[in-house]
C-alpha cells in the first residue's frame, strides 16, 4: 500500500474538525471527526488538527512520512500563504494556520478557503469531473462558492476573491451580513428562505405553511414541502429561485463556465429546483441560442466535499 501516493485533507468547521487520508486518485482510506474547540484558543486548534492527522495516519497503517501533504479547508479570508485573517468563529485573526500546523507535524499544509476547497474537490473527484471550467456555489447558512478555471482554482488576489455571495443583485436590498445591502447571500442562502418563509407565514395567517405548527419550525424545505398546495409557499418559492437564477446568470455571463455546480442543502430539492434556473438560464444568459451551452449541475460529494476538496489543493 504504500507504494501509492497519500494526503491528508482537513475540513475544519466550527464545531467539528473532520479529517480523511486520502488516496491520490480521490479515494478515502480512513476519516473520522474530533471537537474543534474553538473555546479553548488557536492553538487548541491546532493541536485538535494535528492530533486528529496522527491517529488517520496511523488508523490508516501509515506512518507521517508517507503523508505526501495536508490541505485544509477554513472558513474565513485567506491569503495565499494560509494566513486566515478573519474566521470569527474559530478565533483566527492573521493566524498563521498553515505555518503552525506544518511545524507540529512536520509536513507542507496548504489552507484555502472551505468554499474553494469544496469546489475542488468536486472539480476533481465528483459531479464536474467531466469539465475543465466551472462555478460551484454552495447554498447553506450564507452562499459561498469557488471557481476553477482551465483545470485550475481562481482565488483572486493572494487568495481572497471569488466571495461569489457577495455580488449586489438587488441595489439597496436585503441586508447582507457582509455589510452591504442586496448581495445574493440575502436573497439565495437557506438563511433568506426561511426568513421570507417566516414573513410569508406572518402576512398570511390562513396559509397552509401554518400547518407546521409555528414560525420557530421553518426549515429551508417547508416552502418547497407546500408549494403545489399554498399560495404564499409558491411566492416565496418562485422569489428564491428568481433571485438565485438572476446570480447564477451573472456568473455565467461573466465567466462562461462550462457548467454550474450547486451544492448545499437546499440542493435536496432536485429538479425542483434545477428545471426552472434552467428556464431561465436558457432565457437569459448572453446570446444563449447560439453560444455553448452552461450545464446546471448538483454536487455529488456531499459531506465528503471538504476533506476530498482539501486533500485536492495539495495534490499536484
Amino acid at each position: 500500500m504504500k507504494n501509492k501516493k497519500y494526503y491528508l485533507g482537513i475540513d475544519l468547521g466550527g464545531t467539528f474538525i473532520k479529517g480523511a487520508v486520502i488516496s491520490r486518485d480521490g479515494k478515502i482510506i480512513i476519516q473520522n471527526k474530533i471537537p474543534t474547540e474553538s473555546d479553548l484558543g488557536t492553538d487548541r486548534i491546532v493541536r485538535n488538527i494535528a492530533e486528529l492527522s496522527r491517529e488517520l495516519t496511523k488508523a490508516a497503517s501509515l506512518e507521517l512520512s508517507d503523508i505526501e501533504a495536508v490541505g485544509v479547508g477554513s472558513p474565513g479570508v485567506i491569503v495565499g500563504d494560509g494566513v486566515v485573517i478573519c474566521a470569527k468563529n474559530l478565533g483566527f485573526e492573521n493566524f498563521p494556520l498553515a505555518s503552525e500546523i506544518s511545524k507540529a507535524l512536520g509536513l507542507k499544509v496548504r489552507v484555502s478557503n472551505d468554499a474553494n476547497a469544496a469546489a475542488l474537490g468536486e472539480f476533481k473527484f465528483g459531479a464536474a469531473n467531466k469539465y475543465n471550467s466551472i462555478i460551484f456555489i454552495t447554498l447553506g447558512t450564507g452562499v459561498g462558492g469557488g471557481i476553477v478555471i482551465d483545470g485550475k482554482l481562481f482565488e483572486g488576489n493572494r487568495g481572497v476573491g471569488a466571495e461569489l455571495g457577495h455580488s449586489v443583485i438587488v441595489a439597496g436590498g436585503e441586508p447582507c451580513t457582509c455589510g452591504r445591502r442586496g448581495c445574493l447571500e440575502a436573497y439565495a442562502s437557506a438563511t433568506a428562505l426561511i426568513r421570507d418563509t417566516k414573513r410569508a407565514m406572518m402576512n398570511n395567517k390562513a396559509s397552509k405553511l401554518w400547518q407546521i405548527g409555528d414560525v420557530e419550525k421553518v426549515s429551508g424545505k417547508t416552502a418547497f414541502d407546500f408549494y403545489f398546495e399554498d399560495e404564499s409557499a409558491k411566492c416565496v418559492v418562485d422569489s428564491y429561485i428568481e433571485k438565485l437564477a438572476c446570480g447564477i446568470v451573472n456568473l455565467a455571463n461573466e465567466f462562461r463556465p462550462e457548467a454550474i455546480i450547486l451544492g448545499g442543502g437546499v440542493c435536496a430539492q432536485g429538479e425542483n429546483l434545477t428545471r426552472p434556473i434552467e428556464k431561465i438560464m436558457n432565457k437569459e444568459i448572453f446570446s444563449a441560442a447560439t453560444t455553448p451551452k452552461v450545464d446546471l449541475v448538483i454536487a455529488s460529494l456531499g459531506n465528503d466535499a471538504g476533506c476530498l476538496g482539501a486533500a485536492a489543493l495539495v495534490m499536484e
